[in-house]
């Protein structure tokens, strides 16, 4: 558990001590709620809570649907509809399934954007922050594979379109295209293929989950000012921390309380609001769709993987560079891939010798600008690929790689960043006051 100086749990009763010199679960579970945390944390700090929650949900959604779905390109609609008319509550549970991811990805976004700009990526939260992204590409593909289960029209031109990017692979994009399809062309053999991925990967995301929480208890965890908890000794560090239990427990589910409720809403009044109406019409190869979209959450990417096209110049130096060996297409399953990895790489792109945001004044303009484009990069993917969309994804594109990999690393050699409190302690009673002797 965390390095950070606390009282660890101590069996008292025989049953307890019994229990406890076989399997140490009790005190596992008190030294994670009684972990000392950084009393400054702000209300950016309650989506693990949310993110917590989304899983579960998912999961427990997730089975019961599984429970009357048929993964079999004749059923399947017609196994969603009667999940829609006839399961008591069906409609309920799908649409809670439903929005539930996109609530999920809602909390992921926020909870990385936060980690961005108060700098959890830095030492010695590396392995955090990498096992995090791990877990969000996870996200990505359980979102794209639940997608196409319901196997509606954008199911099915969803599918062909994201599994024809692997195609663009040199040399071996077809094998490994014609392994995820399970054959030339997205058939019954893909549909069973997503299916039980989809099912098996929510679990392998929770395992992820734990391992995630136990990096992060192990190094502490982050908080706005960036600064480390004292470790000198027990006394010095309950003066930066209070126990998570009860504090943070509860200021966590009044949080969840209240997303929880706007999450109600929607799934009650307006539930299929993000959800494209071609999805109710059933898969039909021949007839394809005249805009193909993707779910909101995957729109900023496929804005990038669009973006790059034959006529962009760094598409037709690779290529001249390569023998034509990269194309627009393969260059632009790159660019994707390359804008998430991007996000992965930040622990060793960020130079700056202060972790948070807060304290760094040139940052916080260059991030603001990063979170605007994204915003237009989710807009962008949702029109038209033809000018002035193409264009809008092109320079957002260009500039989502340009703070990772030009403005992050240059900003930590000639930024003059404030100096930030010494202690936790400080800034908490500078925003509280201090508490009376």
């Amino acid at each position: 558990m965390s390095g950070i100086p606390h009282d660890h749990y101590e069996p008292k009763s025989k049953p307890t001590k019994w229990v406890e010199s076989r399997l140490p679960i009790i005190g596992l579970l008190y030294d994670t709620l009684m972990i000392p945390t950084p009393k400054n944390l702000n209300w950016l700090w309650i989506w693990g809570i949310v993110l917590a929650f989304c899983l579960a949900l998912q999961i427990v959604t997730g089975i019961v649907l599984v429970m009357h779905y048929t993964p079999h390109v004749d059923l399947a609609f017609a196994s969603v509809e009667h999940i829609m008319r006839n399961v008591n509550g069906g409609h309920m549970i799908r649409y809670l399934h439903m929005n539930g991811a996109s609530l999920f990805f809602f909390a992921v976004y926020i909870h990385i954007f936060r980690g961005l700009y108060y700098g959890s990526y830095k030492a010695p939260r590396e392995i955090t922050w990498i096992v995090g992204m791990i877990i969000y590409l996870l996200m990505m593909a359980a979102g794209f594979m639940g997608y196409v289960l319901p196997w509606g029209q954008m199911s099915f031109w969803g599918a062909t379109v994201i599994t024809g990017l692997f195609g663009a692979i040199p040399f071996i994009g077809e094998p490994i295209q014609t392994w995820l399809l399970g054959g030339p062309a997205v058939d019954n053999a893909t549909l069973n293929r997503f299916f039980s991925l989809h099912y098996l990967v929510p679990f392998v995301i929770a395992a992820l989950v734990i391992v995630h929480i136990w990096a992060f208890h192990t190094t502490g965890n982050n908080n706005p000012t960036g600064v480390d908890v004292r470790k000198g000794s027990k006394e010095e560090a309950q003066k930066d921390t209070l126990p998570f239990w009860p504090y943070f427990v509860i200021k966590d589910l009044v949080g969840l309380a209240i997303v929880v409720t706007i999450f109600f809403a929607i799934v009650g009044f307006m539930p299929n609001y993000l959800g494209h109406p071609d999805n109710y019409i059933e898969a039909n190869p021949l007839a394809t769709p005249a805009h193909i979209v993707p779910e909101w959450y995957f729109l900023p990417f496929y804005a990038i993987l669009r973006a790059f096209t034959a006529d962009v110049w760094v598409v037709m130096g690779a290529s001249w560079i390569t023998g034509g060996i990269i194309d627009a297409k393969f260059f632009g399953v790159l660019a994707m891939f390359g804008a998430i990895i991007a996000m992965a790489l930040v622990p060793w792109l960020d130079t700056s010798r202060v972790r948070s945001g807060r304290y760094r004044p040139m940052f916080k303009w260059w991030y603001a600008l990063l979170v605007v484009d994204f915003i237009v990069l989710m807009w962008a993917g949702a029109m038209p690929a033809e000018p002035p969309y193409s264009t809008i994804s092109l320079i957002g594109a260009t500039y989502w790689f340009a703070y990772f990999f030009v403005i992050l690393p240059i900003l930590g050699v000639i930024e003059k960043p404030t100096t930030p409190p010494a202690t936790i302690e400080e800034d908490f009673n500078a925003h509280y006051g201090k508490p009376a002797e």
